[in-house]
């Protein structure tokens, strides 16, 4: 069964709030659809912010990185801000004011703990990479010993979350409706090409179906 969000100082919309989704599904639907995340962290008194992939389980989200990486120390133990975001258009209107972007983004808010546990580790850099490329843990080698020792993994709850969507046609104000100027959505979408073999593999292998039949960006690939 479904449970709301958190609603905390932190999650709470002071703008636009029709604008957000408090249904915990939504959260995992973003989360879902996305490849990459932005993982927020103060080093040294100044803000810092990582691009880096992630996967869920359940209620948590999982970030990894070299275990010598900056954003890995600094974030171990310290409160984070993890966000992603999918552009789904951008809103054309009548004036410039009323300009916007439909999106659907989700923020994380929580202390985010190095994953000691083998056995949560791997399953950690599992969701990792399926979140990448779904179908691929399976049909490559798995990771070394030391493969696994040098790769830091990081749990963050989803205990603490916003979501906050944008959808529709532009707003403008009444007396615009009768400027003689287009006004609409220019729908956006991400898209995977044509697989790229490297030198080694070309005309040797076919690329699985897990590779040729993905999911485009932004659309969520599952719910659980």
């Amino acid at each position: 069964m479904s449970s709301p969000l958190s609603s905390t100082v932190r999650t709470t919309l002071k703008r636009n709030k029709e604008r957000g989704l408090t249904d915990r599904e939504e959260l995992y639907a973003v989360l879902d659809a996305g490849v990459i995340c932005h993982l927020g962290v103060v080093w040294d008194g100044a803000p810092m912010v990582v691009p880096t992939g992630y996967g869920r389980i359940g209620d948590t989200l999982y970030l990894h990185g070299s275990t010598g990486a900056r954003s890995l120390r600094v974030a171990t133990g310290s409160p984070v801000c993890v966000t992603v975001t999918h552009l789904d258009g951008i809103v054309l209107a009548r004036s410039i004011f009323h300009h916007s972007a439909n999106y659907r983004s989700a923020m994380i808010y929580g202390t985010a703990r190095v994953v000691d546990d083998p056995d949560e580790h791997l399953a950690g850099l599992r969701a990792l990479a399926e979140q990448l490329a779904p179908g691929q843990w399976d049909t490559a080698r798995p990771p070394t010993r030391k493969e696994l020792a040098a790769t830091g993994v990081l749990a963050v709850p989803l205990a603490e979350a916003s979501v906050k969507t944008r959808t529709g046609p532009p707003i403008d104000d009444l007396e615009d409706h009768a400027l003689p100027i287009w006004a609409g959505v220019l729908p956006a979408r991400m898209v995977w090409g044509e697989p790229e073999p490297d030198e080694e593999t070309a005309g040797r292998y076919t690329p699985p179906p897990h590779v040729t039949e993905r999911t485009p960006i932004g659309v969520t690939p599952r719910t659980t």
